[in-house]
């Protein structure tokens, strides 16, 4: 479902890759048996080939995309611009896992077996996370011209989306300007409009 910043993540991707799919929204928790019957595993999102083989996990989808879609960029091919995305897509993919983590203990866990200090460690490494990418972003901005997004715009823009959604009282605009304003650029164009979030 477009909810989950992986999935999401990957169809905003393979629609700047220009490649047809079909979206599925299937629940992990309120269908899980009809998504069992398509990955035993259970993992979203899965990309389901035409010849019935499945990819799941978002990077590994995204990496065999690019592929069929030569003449479509959204990995950059130099290497300082590989580091610097590959640093911005671990924060981003590091604050998605917090979000994600955080937002399960609290709305999946009953009250009496939220553990405590594990919610600290999470939301410490959340903040360490956005910390992190609001640096960079101070440092260099993000494109936000739709012919120059690729998939670590996508990544950064989609993960602090989906925090905004679920723990914006834990993190706050007001303390990222940087990522607030990308994300506000990226969530205008189109492919972003196109694939909302909820």
């Amino acid at each position: 479902m477009l909810d989950s910043p992986y999935v999401r993540r990957v169809a905003i991707c393979l629609k700047l890759l220009k490649l047809d799919f079909e979206h599925q929204s299937i629940s992990v928790f309120r269908m899980y048996d009809a998504f069992a019957k398509i990955n035993p595993v259970v993992k979203a999102p899965t990309l389901i080939l035409d010849n019935g083989q499945s990819v799941m996990d978002s990077t590994v989808i995204l990496q065999y995309a690019a592929t069929l879609a030569p003449d479509q960029r959204i990995f950059p091919s130099q290497p300082q611009h590989c580091m610097r995305a590959a640093r911005l897509t671990g924060l981003a993919l590091a604050a998605c896992e917090k979000s994600v983590q955080i937002v399960y203990e609290r709305n999946l866990r009953p009250a009496e077996k939220q553990h405590e200090p594990w919610v600290d460690r999470v939301t410490e490494q959340l903040h360490a996370a956005y910390r992190e990418l609001e640096e960079e972003l101070a440092a260099a901005a993000l494109p936000v011209e739709p012919n120059h997004f690729g998939a670590v715009d996508v990544a950064v823009a989609v993960a602090w989306n989906f925090t905004q959604m679920f723990l914006s009282e834990i993190v706050t605009k007001a303390a990222h300007p940087h990522l607030q304003a990308f994300s506000e650029a990226a969530e205008q164009l189109p492919v972003f409009l196109s694939t909302p979030a909820k």
